[in-house]
């Protein structure tokens, strides 16, 4: 059910139980004195306060039995009705001792309330008229009702969770059955094609002839090949948990130890970044560098990592031999990251920069509501 299905059951039954206890307490029968506004708009406000016991479970609480407690002091000898709808949700919420301890009050306070109310009740009769108003027999099935859908709820989040982590256990299986596949077959086509090619072009060049262009497109083609069925291998075969924003300098660390004059700069603070938005931004700085350090011919490259409230910015320059009027080719890797960018709503911008090299600008939303 949405949220603003939920939010219209919720009125409604307020509504109802507001409307119920205005009759009740409105009709001669319950009613001990003329009318009572003041009485009147407790029935209601204890009623009404019952479409906020999914957010405020407690303060309905508090609410309801206050409420209660005042329109039977003015002489309104209505049953508490909200009261217990309001110790329901509190139980269902978790809040058991709060419902109890608020229960073990009510059950004294009514009949003070009772007393002084204008009827005139002697102690005695206060007493019995509030086993009318708030039924001990009511008020524990108000509880358990509220417990047992609470435990119901609870197994059904455990279920959710073990089909979960079921799934992902196929999934993983899946991934590695895929891995074995690929390189008892790919792997091995690949790696005879790569070879026959370098023994082809090295014999050219051994008798003085000069190469094809299209042995030397074979050759290529096989090497990239080779170094992207590895790469696909590793993630495929990689069941160590998902890198995120904390390794990211680490992956600094390692360009600065192939030669790579790398800086990382953080700005904002980092909150709570969604876990996907997490491995996304680590992959986007890990391919930038790799692209780097392999294509880009570069002595320095800098990372920048921004916090804004609503996105996470990354950006990732080099001073390589790119140049504005050379229009990049877009290699897996590129395209991946593009994929991954775009699957969370961000946006990516790869492209030369103005002054040479080239800037890899990636814009990830995060949402920050609890």
């Amino acid at each position: 059910m949405s949220r603003g299905r939920i939010a219209v059951a919720d009125w409604a039954i307020a509504a109802g139980v507001a409307a119920t206890q205005l009759i009740a307490g409105s009709s001669g029968q319950h009613a001990a004195t003329g009318p009572n506004p003041l009485g009147h708009v407790l029935l209601v406000v204890g009623g009404l306060a019952l479409a906020g016991r999914r957010r405020a479970p407690v303060t309905v609480l508090a609410v309801t039995g206050s409420s209660a407690l005042g329109h039977q002091a003015l002489g309104f000898d209505v049953p508490v009705v909200a009261y217990l709808f309001a110790v329901y949700a509190a139980v269902r919420a978790g809040h058991r001792v709060v419902a109890v301890a608020g229960s073990v009050v009510m059950l004294a306070a009514v009949p003070l309330a009772i007393l002084v109310s204008p009827h005139g009740w002697l102690l005695g009769e206060a007493f019995t008229r509030s086993r009318d108003v708030l039924q001990l027999a009511w008020l524990v099935a108000a509880g358990a009702a509220g417990e047992a859908l609470r435990q119901a709820e609870r197994r059904a989040d455990e279920a959710e969770r073990t089909r979960e982590e079921t799934a992902r256990r196929r999934a993983d299986e899946e991934r590695l059955h895929i891995a074995r596949e690929l390189h008892d077959s790919l792997t091995h086509q690949i790696s005879v094609i790569k070879v026959q090619a370098e023994v082809a072009v090295h014999l050219a060049h051994k008798r003085g002839e000069q190469v094809p262009e299209a042995l030397l497109a074979i050759r290529e083609a096989g090497r990239e090949a080779a170094r992207e069925l590895r790469a696909t291998l590793e993630v495929l075969r990689d069941d160590t948990p998902p890198h995120g924003l904390d390794q990211v300098p680490e992956l600094v660390r390692r360009a600065r130890a192939i030669g790579l004059d790398a800086e990382l700069t953080v700005e904002g603070a980092r909150g709570g970044v969604p876990a996907a938005v997490d491995r996304t931004a680590y992959r986007v700085v890990q391919e930038s560098l790799t692209n780097i350090a392999r294509h880009a011919n570069a002595t320095t490259a800098s990372v920048r990592i921004d916090h804004r409230p609503d996105a996470l910015v990354i950006r990732a320059d080099d001073d390589g031999r790119a140049t504005p009027d050379v229009v990049p080719v877009p290699g897996v890797g590129l395209l991946g990251m593009r994929e991954r960018v775009t699957a969370l709503g961000g946006r990516l911008r790869a492209a030369p920069r103005g002054g040479g090299g080239f800037t890899v600008h990636a814009e990830l939303p995060v949402d920050r509501a609890p």
